[in-house]
């Protein structure tokens, strides 16, 4: 590893960096953050409204924004800016559920159909492990949903979702494969039955259990479970969808919305700051004991790179980074960590549908961990 970047993060320092075509802040002690400042103006080239990241290594840490935090205007992101983080929220709920099982409330191996009779069809041959690793073969209830860029998707912009309802949808379907276990399907049904679990096994619903757990732990200030409620508190980039009428694709303000439709799974709100603190709290064993961090970190099907609700990728470097990325629709965002904590990167964007920023992105998180 050469270095994640010769730039530190003062507490008083702040500049504004100027991009074509957007414009870029970064606190830093230097005026140009060699290869970060660059490669996050490229994500927003790539197609985004709007970015902001923090990357932490050996040498401190530099956060930086690129962009415009509302379409029209020239208001810079916020740095400390908070963003609907998605399927980040999987790794939040997913540790809740194995701080229960360390603690004898509920084990792995319980089947869904004991913790909730009825909800599934063949419920009594899918176990709580088969649900966080995402080999229950579980319809996703997302496939069942109107989405952009159909219009429809905008009448689901104020609507409350129930859990059952939820996964009433997905059941309505076949399985994606069957038997449960024996193939590896990406299933936000599954971490909807997780949250309904965690409420039975707690006595407390899912998203008071996380701020007990993990949240006013850690003292996540800028992360919360918004439950029903739309609205994204504090600064904040504006998010954006794509919807089509008239012949033409138009970019609609979504930031604000009930998250019940993202679900257990996905409601979380957050901050670059906190979602770096939140996994260096996993890795190093403040969340977890090491047996159940390593039963997070092996995946449920041979090859695959999830394990019970924490993902894993391999850098440029060949330096495998541990975390998880969420896609709230509005919002992307990607939060990894090197095991031994030596290299920390999460960034978020607000996508402008104008192009795929994801290969922007894979670089930023190269250049981030390898330099």
């Amino acid at each position: 590893m050469k270095r994640v970047s010769r730039v530190l993060v003062t507490a008083t320092t702040a500049l504004a960096v100027a991009a074509a075509p957007a414009v870029a802040s970064a606190e830093s002690e230097e005026k140009d953050p060699p290869g970060l400042q660059g490669r996050l103006d490229d994500v927003v080239a790539a197609g985004a409204v709007g970015a902001l990241a923090e990357v932490r290594g050996e040498h401190g840490v530099w956060r930086g924004t690129s962009g415009v935090a509302e379409r029209g205007t020239a208001r810079e992101v916020p740095v400390e800016g908070r963003f609907r983080a998605g399927s980040v929220t999987k790794t939040f709920l997913a540790t809740a559920v194995l701080q229960l099982a360390d603690e004898a409330r509920l084990r792995l191996d319980d089947t869904v159909e004991e913790w909730l009779p009825g909800a599934v069809p063949d419920g009594d041959g899918i176990t709580v492990r088969r649900l966080l690793d995402h080999t229950s073969g579980l319809y996703d209830y997302r496939k069942t949903l109107t989405l952009p860029p159909d219009p429809g998707f905008l009448n689901y912009r104020w609507r409350t979702w129930t859990a059952d309802e939820l996964v009433g949808r997905a059941v309505a379907n076949p399985p994606a494969f069957e038997p449960p276990g024996s193939e590896y399907a990406y299933s936000n049904t599954g971490y909807v039955l997780l949250g309904q679990i965690v409420e039975e096994a707690a006595g407390r619903p899912y998203g008071e259990e996380i701020e007990r757990r993990i949240i006013r732990p850690l003292r996540l200030s800028g992360t919360e479970m918004p439950g029903e409620s739309p609205w994204i508190g504090g600064p904040h980039p504006r998010g954006y969808i794509p919807a089509e009428w008239g012949g033409r694709t138009h970019l609609v303000d979504f930031t604000e919305m009930n998250p019940s439709l993202l679900g257990a799974g996905g409601e979380l709100i957050s901050t670059t700051e906190d979602l770096n603190r939140f996994v260096a709290a996993l890795l190093d064993g403040r969340l977890l004991p090491e047996d159940r961090l390593d039963e997070m970190t092996t995946p449920g099907v041979e090859g695959e790179t999830y394990g019970l609700g924490l993902a894993w990728r391999d850098t440029s470097c060949g330096v495998r980074v541990y975390g998880n990325d969420g896609d709230a629709l509005s919002y992307q965002s990607w939060s990894y960590s090197t095991e031994d904590l030596q290299h920390q990167v999460t960034i978020a964007l607000t996508p402008n549908f104008n192009g795929n920023p994801d290969e922007a992105v894979d670089a930023f998180l190269n250049e981030a961990v390898c330099g």
